[in-house]
């Protein structure tokens, strides 16, 4: 988290948000949710807003979740 710009004050903040994030791996699930934040045109402070606005996204499935819900509001037409 770190690596993205947050401070101790927002990592805690995340932490605390969603203390599941304890319990992800952080290169099989939490690396791939930034990249594919990323990949949809996210730089990387946008990237620190999404973590420190919103830690429990961090808690969701990318590929049960995340995906298919951006893909399904692409479907209706939001960008």
């Amino acid at each position: 988290l770190k690596d993205l710009g947050l401070d101790d004050v927002r990592v805690t903040k995340v932490i605390a948000g969603s203390p599941r994030l304890f319990g992800r791996s952080l290169e099989n699930h939490l690396k791939p949710t930034v990249q594919w934040l990323k990949d949809l045109g996210l730089d990387d402070v946008r990237v620190t807003k999404v973590i420190a606005g919103s830690p429990r996204l961090f808690g969701r499935s990318l590929e049960n979740h995340l995906k298919p819900t951006v893909q399904w509001l692409k479907d209706l037409g939001l960008d």
